[in-house]
């Protein structure tokens, strides 16, 4: 049963679980990230204790766009939830539930630099309900739901703490262009002050005896012609203005100018994708890549880089396409690794959009692996239903978005392949859902096998990682040589 949550909410019984003070809390978290827990004894019989459900799992997902705490049990839970304020916390009632050691890891599973999460308390709130209070560190917009077994997953009840007012992507994509400009201009003047301390500082007698023997020398050659016009000293540039001063049409300016490129390492925290044999997760190195080349395209100032994650948490495929309409991006690249039954398949690959039939009966089931990952990762099915209008919207791909992504899929080939092996030398096809924004050319690269022992060894090593990276780059600088981008692109959506 899905909880639902409202604002506000009496904390009926939550005197059974203490809020921890200020001081307190603040010397708890410096002690040991934590927590403090208070459990009520209830007499509970041990006919009902044999039919609770068993937590086996407990996980924490901590990330700057959402918290996620997982709770998986060998049977389904119902929940309950509210929010309560003075101050912020989310209070669910798990009914069907005994406390538990599994529910006791909570309290270690949460980081004190958790964004969203400052404590945990847990207690049996009455006989047959298990209360959990998050005490938050900034106003949440949560999602609570449950999600039946699947792969290797039991029954789980998941709490997504949201923030309550999303941040602006475009907003922070501008402030990043605009501290790199001033770590460059700080850079310049760091080295400018030193040449100055260096000509500013007391001579040696050797550094002397050279500076007589250069006026010397000076003296003996013809005098330079006289100036028409005195020199004017150049004054030094005017600080940045902040961005919060900026008047509107500057910002959008400074935007125009930007080449937004969104980077899309696949998976991520409930999912994790393909596992090599030797236990490499897609999801982890292809978050590597993906920050490698983040780095390495945002030394570029022309360009910014927009991750749909930057750090080990699971994001729906619709958010993915979702973020990257956000920014107005000029391009958008799925980062994968491969899989299949057999250990013998290799080599990278590059995947467009088809809006018809797939290129191939490979294509067609990678496509449809991949499509899947929502399931896994663990998506709210409420949200997924309300979001039917924007699924519905990404699926009018255009088939000029499908032919600029042919275009961009094929420079990106071309380089990989002179990097390490191709699958198939040639941009396939299919109908990924993350592939599917309208008006973005998006490109799926299947790094190489993960399931292959040699190239999970490749994938994991850092400097073919780099070799990937330079590739990537080279692929995306190509299609832009031929497609410039327009400014028109960057405009509201």
């Amino acid at each position: 049963m899905t909880g639902d949550s409202k604002r506000p909410h009496p904390a009926s019984n939550e005197e059974a679980l203490p809020a921890p003070t200020t001081r307190g809390r603040r010397r708890a978290l410096g002690r040991m990230g934590a927590l403090v827990l208070s459990v009520p004894m209830w007499p509970v019989s041990s006919a009902w204790a044999a039919s609770a459900a068993t937590i086996v799992a407990v996980r924490v997902w901590p990330a700057d766009d959402y918290t996620r705490v997982t709770l998986e049990s060998d049977r389904p839970l119902a929940a309950k939830s509210f929010l309560a304020t003075n101050p912020d916390r989310l209070v669910i009632d798990i009914d069907g539930l005994e406390l538990s050691q599994g529910l006791r890891e909570l309290l270690g599973k949460v980081k004190p630099d958790d964004p969203y999460i400052a404590a945990v308390r847990v207690g049996q709130n009455q006989p047959r309900v298990v209360r959990i209070v998050l005490d938050l560190k900034q106003a949440v917009a949560p999602q609570v739901f449950t999600i039946e077994p699947v792969a290797a997953y039991k029954n789980r009840l998941v709490l997504d703490l949201h923030p309550a007012q999303e941040r602006d992507p475009l907003l922070e994509l501008v402030r990043e262009k605009e501290a790199a400009e001033r770590a460059a201009a700080q850079s310049v003047q760091d080295a400018l002050g030193e040449m100055i301390g260096r000509i500013d500082r007391p001579q040696t007698v050797a550094s002397a005896a050279a500076a007589a023997a250069d006026k010397a020398a000076s003296a003996a050659l013809p005098p330079a012609p006289r100036a028409s016009a005195p020199a004017v000293a150049h004054a030094p540039p005017p600080p940045t203005t902040p961005l919060k001063e900026m008047a509107p049409e500057m910002s959008q300016a400074k935007l125009d100018r930007l080449i937004v490129i969104a980077i899309d390492p696949g998976h991520g925290g409930e999912d994790p994708g393909a596992i090599g044999p030797s236990g490499l997760k897609e999801k982890d190195v292809v978050l590597a890549i993906g920050l490698k080349l983040r780095d390495r395209l945002n030394s570029n100032p022309k360009i910014r880089v927009m991750m749909t994650r930057d750090a080990d948490f699971f994001v729906p495929l619709p958010e993915r396409v979702r973020k990257a309409r956000r920014v107005q991006a000029d391009l958008f690249i799925s980062i994968h690794a491969d899989a299949f039954i057999t250990p013998k398949a290799r080599g990278a690959s590059v995947f467009a959009l088809s809006t018809g039939a797939a290129s191939s009966t490979a294509a067609r089931w990678m496509a449809n692996k991949e499509n899947a990952a929502d399931v896994i990762g663990g998506v709210n099915s409420k949200v997924v239903k309300d979001d039917g209008v924007l699924r519905a919207m990404l699926d009018m791909s255009t088939s000029a978005q499908v032919k600029d992504s042919l275009k961009l899929g094929g420079e990106v080939l071309g380089q990989i392949g002179k990097v390490g092996k191709l699958h198939k030398g040639s941009v396939e096809q299919a109908g990924f859902a993350v592939l599917k924004a309208p008006d973005v050319p998006s490109i799926l690269v299947e790094t190489a096998f993960i399931s292959n022992p040699e190239e999970e060894a490749k994938l994991r090593d850092p400097d073919y990682q780099n070799d990937l990276v330079r590739a990537l780059a080279t692929g995306i600088a190509r299609y832009f040589s031929k497609n410039p981008p327009l400014a028109a692109r960057h405009r509201a959506l």
